[in-house]
């Protein structure tokens, strides 16, 4: 089984990064590591959904041959 995590899954997990803001665990100190993880984490969502746009666009094509 593949170790990489799915785009519902990359987007579960930023839900909670983002939440980890607004909660009561919420230090100072770790904000800039987790802010940089949860970034990282929305660079690979955004690179998620551009592959799957242009696949559509591919199969788009194809269909109105």
């Amino acid at each position: 089984m593949s170790n990489e995590m799915s785009l519902n899954q990359k987007i579960a997990k930023l839900d909670e990064e983002v939440e980890w803001f607004y909660s009561d665990d919420f230090k100072l100190e770790e904000a800039v590591e987790k802010y940089k993880g949860a970034l990282d984490l929305a660079n690979a969502i955004k690179k998620d959904l551009e592959n799957l746009k242009n696949e559509i666009e591919v199969l788009s094509e194809d269909f109105s041959k």
